[in-house]
């Protein structure tokens, strides 16, 4: 027999396989759990709200198209209602924030089961020069908001071609 049949199969520790230590080995499960909170820092999320998760504070993507008369920007906010969203527009830039609160309880058995999850974003867009703050709209379905910002027809006007002379 040789020696590689006489070593023990490693044991793939739980959280709960800190109780099966030794005494002297305390410093091991909080180097391990030391180890793990860097490795988690800063991992992406896998979804765009991960209430209740370890992590960044979540953030939406943001879409902009432009067409001739308007911008219309896009969020996606799943799990959110139009009286979760807040937006708001002040020295060229468009402020939109929200905030998820869910909660749950359910009995069963004898049993009380309650889980809380509360998460909030804000993301700030500088605005476009040409977009005229008045006439900024916002629609919200099906998890998506669009916001429509028209553009302002004398912003246009308001430009001019600045000739480059040789020194």
């Amino acid at each position: 027999m040789n020696e590689m049949t006489k070593a023990p199969a490693s044991k793939s520790q739980s959280p709960l396989s800190i109780f099966d230590r030794p005494l002297g080995e305390p410093l091991g499960w909080l180097r391990t759990e030391i180890d793990r909170l860097f490795d988690d820092f800063g991992r992406p999320t896998r979804s765009v709200f991960n209430f209740g998760q370890r992590g960044l504070a979540p953030v939406p993507a943001l879409d902009m198209v432009d067409d001739e008369k308007a911008y219309r920007l896009t969020a996606e906010l799943p799990g959110l209602a139009e009286k979760d969203i807040d937006i708001s527009v002040a020295d060229g830039v468009l402020r939109i924030s929200g905030e998820k609160k869910e909660e749950t309880e359910r009995k069963e058995k004898g049993f009380l089961f309650s889980e809380r999850r509360y998460g909030a974003f804000e993301r700030d867009v500088p605005l476009p020069s040409d977009v005229n703050p008045d006439a900024i709209k916002a629609q919200f379905k099906d998890g998506v908001l669009t916001v429509t910002l028209a553009k302002d027809e004398k912003a246009a006007a308001h430009t001019r071609k600045i000739t480059v002379e040789k020194a």
